[in-house]
């Protein structure tokens, strides 16, 4: 008999039937569908509903021109008010374009239906979503976000904003001073990886205690707007990762550096990281905590706590692992008796060489009591864990869809596994509790994750073909007011069989991205594999034709031009259209060029190819122009959207303070660029946006195509090193005029 871990000594005043308010529905209702808040009633089931236990269900009925729902949790009514909407009203809230909700005039009559979920818990982020996407999310923005989750179902969301506040309060209560309290953290859009140990201090400034104080001040929004949508938020927790002078003040503390990061140099990475045996952590550990139940309440005790991302323990041996998980746990446990350490699961997967089965049994067998322990495969549709270390040894898991990096924006999805898999999994393994959402950037592809949030409602796969119809029609329909044109369906169903069914995944195990948006290079762009694909796992031509099929649908129904969700859809289509079309101008462009190739021609041959590679070129550059005009049209003011939205997002924050603000936007610049001081991942997180196509890309391939047209002239071999080196010096240069 399948079991879900018990949180029953959790959250009295979570349990349904002892009066839970449905008020926040009802606000929802007010800021969604003003003209309608009378026209929706919500009734909680009688009876307990205890989180992470029972499975949500809903009935909703249509009498007398009034919806009424029926559930068993907050959570289950947003999402049956949810199928009422999408299902019946055909209108919905999206990313980027926004809600469509206030576009309905009169409710539709229904039959009754209802709904369960399959898995109790339905989570939302990774931690780097914080930084990747919502790094400088204004209040208004964490309001759509809360919407959109609430009526999708996620009842367990990530909070990660307000925790430097915290922190910073805890260091100081240890005696450490703010001037090494800041040389600690990092800037806004690196946070992520500060809260990992992953790295310290920031190459662009420092961040300023306002920032902290205004980012305390919106997890208090979040966290009130979070439960009264009936989701339980996972706060942080005190890691063990502290100022490098620590030490100075606790000379018989034990400390170790094993955080040595991706290149960077040591003054920004080699994060101090105190053992947890030592007495120091338990009592920063229940410092934190308490801190944080006496600013926001009783508001969760499931906390995300990640020491070793992307790095090691400092001992492999299998007593000190054990010990280790054991010595955290306890120090949460004691902060707070009903505590369960949330995991994420990355690092056995990235650093599997490390965690071999052997040592993820210790490890997580530090955690006697497998119901205090939940942990997030977090990348199951491509690279699943919980097979190899038999369901993570009976602790609870969550079977989660991670999709895409550094918010890249290819077309991509695996409409297979996501629908198949989670639904074996869940016949496979007693102790999966949850389907999630763990993107490390919360960029497009929106069907891809309406898709699994809407599978944790079925027993069996979701019918694709049907799923995909129904999808369109409900984005669109507004523009209609009636049947979509055949058109539009053509099109969503070649979608549902090219960009979003990869079943290659030894060509691309996730968001594929153009080639045009790496440093140019005349070797290694094509048909890159693994963790950043450019490989284009789908017949381009199908794209085309979809992409033309697309148009003609507003052709043949001309309100769809005005429809904000057919405005946005069209420039995303021909976007991958246009970037697929980079790659053979590209090849074309390196043959051209090849003077090895050419090593024999003659003058009139070697006229021939200057000729044609100089076509080429501008065929090149005027496609990235296109590109950028293109994407500059994208009906969304978003943050996330444009290089220009991203600075400007950023720079609000600074409340008129030139010098912060400038930091900021260089912080927000760098992300998307050099992604470290001096390009240590550069292009991880790039982005197919206004502006920074024309401001970075452009210039880049310009210099790249100039370089070899000159070589062309000349006769002289490129010097590749000289020319890399030239493209990162003016790299580095362009973070300033970029922000």
């Amino acid at each position: 008999m399948r079991w879900f871990y018990s949180l029953s000594c959790l959250y009295g005043l979570l349990s349904l039937g002892e009066g839970q308010s449905t008020q926040g529905l009802v606000n929802l209702v007010k800021r969604r569908l003003p003209a309608h808040v009378d026209d929706f009633s919500f009734e909680l089931a009688p009876g307990k509903h205890t989180p992470g236990l029972t499975n949500d269900q809903y009935t909703v009925k249509c009498d007398f021109g009034k919806v009424s729902v029926q559930g068993n949790s907050l959570s289950a009514l947003l999402s049956g008010l949810h199928r009422y909407l999408t299902d019946v009203a055909h209108v919905d809230i999206y990313w980027f374009i926004g809600s469509q909700l206030d576009k309905l005039q009169s409710l539709p009559r229904c039959a009754s239906f209802n709904g369960s979920s399959i898995v109790p818990w339905r989570y939302h982020f990774n931690t780097v979503t914080f930084s990747y996407t919502a790094a400088f999310w204004s209040w208004e923005d964490w309001e759509d976000e809360l919407d959109w989750l609430a009526l999708r179902g996620v009842n367990l969301p990530l909070a990660w904003n307000g925790f430097e506040k915290i922190l910073v309060e805890v260091f100081e209560e240890m005696g450490l001073s703010q001037p090494e309290i800041f040389d600690f953290l990092s800037g806004p859009a690196f946070q992520a990886w500060n809260r990992f140990g992953n790295i310290q201090g920031s190459w662009g400034g420092q961040l300023p205690m306002a920032w902290i104080n205004s980012q305390f001040d919106l997890q208090k929004q979040i966290l009130q707007r979070m439960t009264e949508l009936g989701m339980t938020p996972v706060l942080p927790a005190f890691t063990g990762f502290v100022p490098r002078t620590f030490p100075d003040l606790y000379p018989n503390a034990s400390v170790v550096n094993i955080s040595q990061w991706s290149g960077f140099p040591t003054q920004y990475t080699n994060d101090t990281f105190l053992d947890p045996s030592d007495p120091l952590f338990a009592r920063m550990q229940k410092s934190f905590i308490t801190k944080q139940q006496q600013y926001y309440g009783n508001v969760s005790s499931i906390y995300t706590l990640d020491q070793f991302n992307e790095n090691d323990p400092i001992s492999g041996d299998l007593t000190a692992l054990e010990q280790l998980s054991y010595t955290v746990w306890q120090s949460l446990k004691a902060a707070d008796p009903n505590a369960i350490w949330m995991l994420q699961g990355w690092l056995f997967f990235s650093n599997s060489d490390f965690w071999t089965n052997d040592r993820v049994e210790a490890f997580l067998g530090g955690v006697t009591k497998n119901t205090d322990m939940l942990i997030l495969d977090l990348f199951s549709e491509t690279q699943p864990q919980w097979q190899r270390l038999d369901s993570y040894y009976g602790k609870p898991w969550i079977w989660c869809e991670l999709h895409g990096y550094g918010g890249n924006q290819g077309l991509y999805g695996q409409v297979m596994n996501v629908t198949i898999n989670p639904i074996s999994a869940l016949a496979n393994s007693s102790s999966l509790v949850g389907f999630g959402l763990t993107m490390e950037g919360q960029e497009g592809n929106e069907i891809m994750y309406d898709l699994l949030l809407d599978q944790a409602w079925s027993g069996s796969p979701i019918d694709l073909t049907t799923y995909f119809h129904n999808w369109a029609t409900t984005r669109y329909s507004n523009a209609t007011q009636g049947t979509l044109p055949p058109q539009m369906y053509q099109t969503w169903d070649a979608l549902l069989h090219s960009v979003y069914n990869n079943t290659n995944l030894t060509a691309a195990q996730a968001v594929t991205k153009s080639i045009y948006e790496l440093a140019p290079n005349a070797t290694g762009l094509l048909n890159r594999t693994g963790h950043h694909p450019t490989t284009i796992t789908y017949n381009t031509t199908t794209l085309v034709k979809a992409w033309q099929t697309f148009i003609s649908a507003a052709n043949s129904t001309p309100s769809l031009w005005a429809n904000e969700a057919y405005q946005f859809d069209l420039i995303d289509i021909t976007r991958q259209v246009l970037a697929n079309a980079f790659n053979p101008v590209y090849s074309s462009f390196v043959t051209q060029t090849n003077l090895t190739a050419l090593h024999n021609a003659n003058t009139s041959a070697l006229n021939a190819s200057l000729t044609a590679a100089s076509h080429t070129q501008s065929q090149l550059l005027a496609l990235l122009t296109t590109l950028n005009g293109l994407v500059c049209l994208t009906p969304s003011s978003a943050p996330e959207s444009s290089l220009p939205s991203w600075v400007s997002a950023a720079r609000a924050w600074a409340d008129s303070n030139s010098s912060v603000s400038d930091f900021y936007a260089f912080d927000a610049v760098n992300q998307v660029t050099l992604w470290g001081p001096t390009g240590q991942i550069s292009d991880y997180a790039s982005r197919q946006w206004c502006g920074l196509i024309s401001g970075y890309y452009l210039p880049r391939w310009q210099t790249f195509t100039g370089t070899y047209l000159n070589s062309l002239t000349t006769g002289q071999p490129v010097n590749q090193t000289q020319l890399q080196s030239q493209l990162l010096t003016w790299e580095e240069q362009q973070q300033g005029p970029l922000a």
